[in-house]
């Protein structure tokens, strides 16, 4: 099954940034490398580097802008390092915020297109919601192989090679 991505527009310049079409193309692809359960969805808020501060320093304690929040629905989290995590039973995966300043400042940074680093950062928090993360190595390894694999499918670059390098 799909992920259908509930959108949330505070910062209305997500809308001329095709988040809605990024992320119906995004949620089609969760259905070709996940057993979801039927329903499966998440609310996207697309805001400002201002509003995902403050959620920053409310769930994190961190007073600062960052690119993008998850907060899952269930705790899918792996038993141990390297270890897949848990299949979601819930449709309710979880929710998401992403800013638009934070993003588009990334994507000029690295010198790639916006839509295509949009798609790369709702693909990692859409695998936060599914338990995924990046702590130890191993795991990190794991969720960045799902992503890059997600993000060829779509026909995107793996963000993970830089200089001449494969992380």
């Amino acid at each position: 099954m799909s992920v259908i991505f509930d959108l949330v527009f505070e910062d209305l310049r997500w809308e001329k940034k095709n988040l809605t079409e990024i992320a119906t193309k995004v949620g089609a692809e969760f259905s070709e490398y996940f057993d979801l359960p039927k329903g499966a969805s998440a609310v996207v808020m697309g805001c400002n580097d201002d509003a995902i501060a403050v959620l920053n320093k409310n769930f994190r304690g961190k007073l600062q802008a960052t690119n993008v929040l998850s907060w899952p629905g269930s705790n899918l989290a792996a038993k141990g390092p390297g270890d897949l995590p848990l299949s979601a039973i819930d449709p309710e995966l979880g929710d998401i915020a992403i800013s638009y300043e934070t993003c588009m400042r990334e994507a000029a940074s690295a010198d790639i297109d916006h839509t295509d680093h949009i798609t790369h950062l709702l693909i990692h928090a859409t695998l936060h919601l599914l338990g995924y993360n990046h702590i130890e190595n191993d795991d990190a390894d794991i969720m960045e192989s799902v992503e890059i694999k997600i993000l060829a499918k779509l026909g995107i670059s793996n963000p993970y090679y830089t200089s001449g390098e494969i992380k």
